[in-house]
């Protein structure tokens, strides 16, 4: 009998939880409020890009305020600011000009450049060019070379290279010689097809084309990619609604999947511009995605190229001599996982006749440094159990190198990069720094001063310009103003750690609340999800913590959670391992785990509703998360998600999950445990998906048909990868399905977000 009554008492209990919520008309219009494009209209002062002007002691930089948009001129050796120009005098030129009204705040000027005297700006309005001269307020029209296409000019400007009919010709002045003759369409000089492009197959015109031409700082050589497509592999597309007319169209595109034996190729040839001759590089032919640019030394006499096997469990640097055109392997390095080119950076030290490279090989990112003519490493610049997240400038004259890093510092948030400096020989550890929050840093050409943007995701932005000796402010230039949001009743991210699945390692989160928060409600659980092994989905930075699909979602009476678990990025080599061969994992032990304990934390948070959503990698995590965990999550969302790890682009499931495409493959497919399903599911598509094809989303639906398994599917016409996830049709579907299946009640019909 009693625990007749206790039951009854849950019973009623979570009842009582779900009917306490309703969804109606006035909360969707506040979700909408929320959405990235809407709220970050109010965030003012927000961000300071610094646009340095070569060999003066000044940049400018435009922001935004509650006027429009104003630029401003910073003098770097005193941090004194003004006005770069008046703004009032130029929109008044410009209504003229132009023959319509023109505000001062919101002038319809781009690619702004500025000369190193301060007085003359060059922009484009209405695709025109102009000249402005700031003292005489006078503009004039003028015409400005354009590039032509699929052409690239020499660093002196004097040579231009030309690709045509997958030919390399070299043109100087009104003279032209033709380099190589034997380039075909098929097998070309040059150019590769543009990775996203697509092409109607009753059409002859082939793929737009990518430029692959890389010249030596003095102008001697150029090294350019021959691509071997004789055998490449196409993917199809069906767009339903075509431009014109009522049959749709097939459209074809390139793609090598993990796992195809055969695919596209790409070889190098030096060219020698004085002789205008060439001769093929001995640098074995690779897949077109393992293809790395080179790196010249400054006087053009060696390039280098990074070069990964197929599985990215090794790697090579080659060296490439410019006048002999000798090529011979520097540097290897192989890992039992793999060698990661997503954080993989390669420097050239001319003066040391030395390189720079970042290596996970001891267990955490460091930077190493290489002999370039033997490729023995000198010594590792960087130690300890921190990540080097980037290299951000080399001082050659006083041999010391600005990087960023997170994890160093006891007690701060590891995912934090914060800058230090360091001299070559690994001494001379300088933290230049001290704010605890995520830093972006934008150093001058010289490196004597660097703007430095730091903010948390409940502290906004603040901008500020440095001395890099020391990392002493030298005057504050901007700091983000959010009074309207947050007279919106906004509610700030709340950042979390936990312990994960070992009871050991620090697991990191952020929790977001609805604008009308209540304490004594009981508010289901929507995890956003993204557990790609090359990033992390929690957000670090103000702007992320306010521009995202999670705090509009949350104002419909749900608390969001991001969770960065095992196998995600930025933290130890180990950590990052979890996720290989093995990207099913998606870090649900760790993220169920932290929903639990927060759960236990606050009562206002049930996570007996809990559901899931993301897009592409984060799609797939959203459904194997029904399926992997189906009496944890209960309900899904999953846009463009690439559910079996075959149907996307073959370099990052090969990368994470090995090659070849082995059992692993199956086990992990979304296609293989469609059985499993017991939640709410929803499968969201773009049918012009050239990142992943339509085909993942329908070969998952005609597994649970098979299953016999009750799920929703949208197929949205002409919506490409990117496309169908700011689709507003798709967000509202989304709010829909979590209101219908977590709240147990209707959402308001046909509602349209403007």
């Amino acid at each position: 009998m009693k625990q007749i009554i206790i039951l009854l008492c849950v019973v009623c209990n979570l009842t009582s939880a779900k009917s306490q919520i309703s969804i109606d008309t006035s909360d969707y219009r506040r979700a909408e409020q929320f959405i990235s494009s809407n709220i970050t209209k109010k965030y003012y002062r927000s961000w300071v890009n610094p646009q340095w002007v070569k060999d003066t002691s000044f940049f400018w930089y435009s922001i935004n305020t509650k006027k429009g948009t104003e630029y401003i001129r910073c003098e770097v050796k005193n941090g004194n600011k003004k006005a770069l120009f008046n703004q009032e005098k130029l929109a008044t030129l410009l209504t003229k000009e132009l023959n319509k009204e023109v505000k001062p705040y919101n002038l319809p000027i781009t690619s702004l450049e500025m000369n190193k005297e301060g007085d003359t700006l060059i922009f484009k309005a209405n695709k025109q060019w102009y000249k402005y001269l700031i003292a005489d307020n006078s503009i004039s029209k003028f015409d400005k070379t354009e590039i032509q296409k699929l052409s690239s000019v020499s660093p002196d400007k004097s040579k231009t290279v030309v690709v045509h009919d997958y030919n390399i010709w070299l043109k100087t002045g009104t003279d032209s010689i033709q380099i190589t003759t034997n380039g075909t369409q098929k097998y070309g000089y040059g150019v590769s097809p543009s990775w996203y492009s697509t092409k109607n197959i009753e059409l002859e015109n082939d793929h737009p084309l990518e430029l692959d031409i890389n010249w030596s700082p003095d102008g001697k050589y150029i090294i350019a990619g021959k691509y071997d497509r004789r055998q490449a592999r196409n993917l199809y597309l069906y767009k339903i609604l075509p431009d014109e007319g009522h049959r749709a169209e097939v459209r074809e595109y390139e793609r090598p999947i993990a796992g195809d034996s055969i695919v596209p190729t790409v070889e190098y040839i030096l060219i020698d511009v004085e002789k205008g001759s060439y001769q093929q590089l001995d640098i074995p032919a690779k897949a077109t995605f393992l293809a790395y640019g080179f790196n010249w030394t400054k006087d053009g006499s060696k390039a280098y190229q990074v070069s990964f096997a197929r599985g990215y469990q090794s790697v090579e640097i080659f060296e490439v001599t410019a006048q002999s055109g000798k090529t011979r392997t520097v540097f290897t390095e192989s890992a039992q996982t793999y060698v990661d080119p997503n954080i993989s950076d390669l420097r050239i030290l001319d003066k040391q006749q030395q390189l720079l490279w970042l290596s996970e090989r001891d267990g955490w990112q460091h930077i190493y440094r290489i002999d370039q003519a033997s490729g023995r490493v000198i010594n590792q610049v960087t130690k300890g159990n921190y990540v080097v997240r980037e290299i951000k400038y080399i001082d050659e004259k006083n041999q010391r190198i600005f990087f960023t890093a997170g994890g160093k510092e006891n007690g701060i948030d590891p995912y934090y990069p914060l800058l230090y400096s360091v001299r070559f020989n690994g001494s001379g550890l300088k933290k230049l720094t001290a704010e605890t929050a995520h830093h972006t840093v934008f150093f001058d050409e010289n490196g004597q001063y660097f703007v430095d943007n730091y903010s948390t995701v409940q502290e906004t932005n603040v901008a500020v310009l440095r001395h890099s000796k020391d990392g002493r402010i030298i005057t504050k230039l901007e700091t983000g103003d959010i009074s309207e949001i947050l007279a919106m009743g906004w509610q700030k991210p709340e950042p979390f750690k936990v312990k994960g699945r070992d009871g050991k390692t620090d697991i990191y989160g952020v929790l977001f609340k609805p604008a009308n928060f209540d304490p004594n409600k009981k508010y289901p659980v929507i995890e956003g999800t993204y557990s790609g092994p090359q990033t992390i989905r929690a957000p670090k930075t103000f702007w992320r913590g306010l521009s995202n699909d999670d705090t509009p979602l949350a104002q419909l009476d749900f608390v969001l959670v991001n969770i960065d678990g095992m196998g995600s990025a930025f933290r130890s080599k180990a950590f990052h391992d979890v996720s290989y061969r093995n990207l099913g994992d998606i870090g649900g032990p760790d993220k169920m785990i932290a929903i639990k304990t927060l759960a236990e934390k606050y009562p206002w948070m049930d996570a007996t509703r809990v559901g899931i959503f993301g897009h592409s990698a984060g799609g797939y995590d959203a459904v194997r998360a029904l399926l992997a965990y189906p009496d944890f999550y209960k309900v899904g969302v999953a846009t463009a998600g690439n559910h079996d790890h075959r149907s996307a682009k073959a370099w990052w499931p090969e990368l994470y999950m090995g090659y070849p495409a082995g059992k692993n493959y199956d086990e992990q497919s979304n296609y293989t445990h469609a059985g499993n399903l017991k939640g709410q599911l929803l499968l969201v598509h773009g049918d012009q998906d050239q990142n992943v094809n339509p085909t993942a989303s329908m070969r998952l639906a005609a597994e649970l048909v098979k299953a016999n398994k009750d799920f929703e599917l949208i197929l949205i016409p002409n919506k490409d990868h990117g496309q169908v996830y700011y689709d507003k049709y798709m967000t509202r579907k989304r709010w829909d399905f979590f209101v219908k299946h977590l709240h147990g009640t209707q959402p308001p019909k046909n509602y349209k977000i403007q």
